[in-house]
């Protein structure tokens, strides 16, 4: 780590002003998450940022504060009000939803850049966690109760910032993938952070350490994020036969090498062999698709989980939801790490499910049976297994993990998810168990991942 920058009162109110928690706990949030396991970082410990300013700096830091907290720009307030509204790493994550759902280049992988941004502010989070507890720097109106603060103060040592952690790893991250808006996402970085020292609840020197940190962290997650092959160009052959998928250029068919985050390799929970496609099973499996009662609903929700919020975003929308429902949201390592596992199992999920659909290569149900006519036009690579179902029923899995009141509504959903592709023509049924299989297997991976950390 290269040392703190000290901070500049005039660079800092200029910057402030061009950018224009936690109430009532009786425990410190999260004393242990500086332990928990880290995904590109060795540990939080290996990032332990340099030592905070001494007595006397952090009275003049103080004093600086009682200033700019009592500012009476409007835009303070909203910008102020903007960034504490949950979690550090939940306007990141609404910003991915937002531009997704609303066609915003995303990269030809959008759940690639949910990963790693989800990585980076976790291990970020983790790294700041471990920082905090080890120098136990209190709050700055803990040590001047005269200073006024705008929000009410976390249950955490206030060394370095985590709202500058996780801002400065996620703008790194957002910057790499999408260059072209780098100096957008840096602004926004420093937005974030700058928010909490409006907010009176962080020093400026806590904003600087956070905001290294965060970049130091991002760097690493790119190091993984640049060698886990998904540059690869395709360059193989579509193979011939019966029950074999006819097509060109087949979508996703590198995808079975990528790197997994916690799967050992792709084809680690490698689907069954699927059945000959003469067999009296599969006339039975394709009848069954082409007889299936459309109606307006089913129809109405095929035609949802087949839109970018169905296939990426709904899931990270219910967590966010969820997390403001039961307070998840005030606790910053906690949040960041649901975030990441569902990133997480989406991201190792597809890699596996494209695995076993590139192994066997087998045929949609309109190959199979002209007769059959989709609802929409089936994605260009092999059935089986469904990617929807192994998707949804291991985001679903998770959900039900973090959520346990609401497990059976996800598994619920989950299930709708999978069975809107039968309803709409394009999987068989032995497609959605296949992938509901394998989603279950990965999800359970994450979970064990997880369970050593509670």
């Amino acid at each position: 780590m290269t040392r703190i920058h000290r901070f500049s009162l005039a660079v800092l109110a200029a910057g402030l002003l061009n950018t224009a928690a936690v109430q009532g706990q009786n425990t410190m949030i999260e004393p242990g998450a500086g332990n928990w396991k880290t995904f590109a970082i060795p540990s939080g410990k290996d990032y332990r940022v340099p030592p905070p300013p001494g007595e006397a700096e952090s009275r003049a830091e103080i004093a600086w504060l009682k200033g700019v907290t009592a500012e009476t720009d409007p835009r303070i307030a909203e910008q102020v009000q903007f960034w504490d509204a949950g979690a550090p790493a939940y306007r990141w994550i609404d910003m991915m939803v937002k531009r997704q759902t609303g066609g915003q280049a995303m990269t030809p992988f959008p759940h690639r850049v949910f990963t790693y941004v989800s990585m980076a502010m976790h291990d970020a989070t983790v790294a700041a966690w471990e920082s905090k507890y080890f120098y136990n720097r209190r709050r700055p109106s803990e040590t001047d109760p005269s200073l006024k603060t705008r929000v009410a103060v976390p249950a955490s040592p206030s060394y370095p910032s985590e709202h500058a952690a996780a801002a400065g790893a996620a703008a790194a991250v957002l910057a790499a993938m999408l260059p072209g808006e780098a100096a957008a996402f840096e602004g926004l970085a420093e937005e974030a952070a700058r928010s909490r020292l409006y907010a009176g609840v962080q020093y400026p020197s806590d904003y600087f350490a956070g905001l290294e940190l965060g970049r130091h962290v991002a760097q690493k997650v790119m190091e993984r994020a640049r060698a886990d092959g998904s540059d690869a160009v395709w360059a193989g052959t579509v193979p011939s036969g019966p029950c074999m998928w006819t097509g060109t250029n087949p979508g996703n068919a590198t995808m079975p090498n990528w790197r997994p985050i916690l799967l050992r390799s792709g084809n680690e929970f490698r689907s069954e062999p699927p059945p000959d496609c003469r067999s009296e099973r599969m006339r039975a499996e394709s009848d069954a698709v082409k007889n299936f009662p459309r109606t307006l609903q089913t129809n109405m929700r095929a035609f949802y989980f087949h839109s970018p919020e169905g296939t990426f975003t709904d899931f990270h929308m219910l967590l966010s939801r969820m997390m403001f429902e039961d307070h998840l949201d005030q606790n910053p390592p906690r949040s960041a790490r649901a975030y990441a596992m569902l990133a997480g199992v989406l991201y190792d999920t597809w890699i596996a499910s494209n695995d076993s659909k590139y192994a066997y290569w087998y045929l949609r149900p309109h190959q199979l049976d002209s007769g059959i006519n989709p609802l929409f036009p089936a994605p260009n690579f092999p059935s089986y297994p469904s990617n929807h179902s192994a998707l949804s029923t291991a985001r679903a899995e998770l959900l039900g993990f973090l959520f346990p009141a609401r497990k059976d509504a996800m598994t619920a959903l989950g299930k709708e998810a999978g069975d809107s592709r039968i309803w709409a023509g394009i999987h068989y049924e032995m497609d959605n168990q296949a992938g509901a299989t394998m989603g279950r297997a990965v999800a359970r991976r994450f979970m064990e991942w997880m369970d050593s950390d509670r």
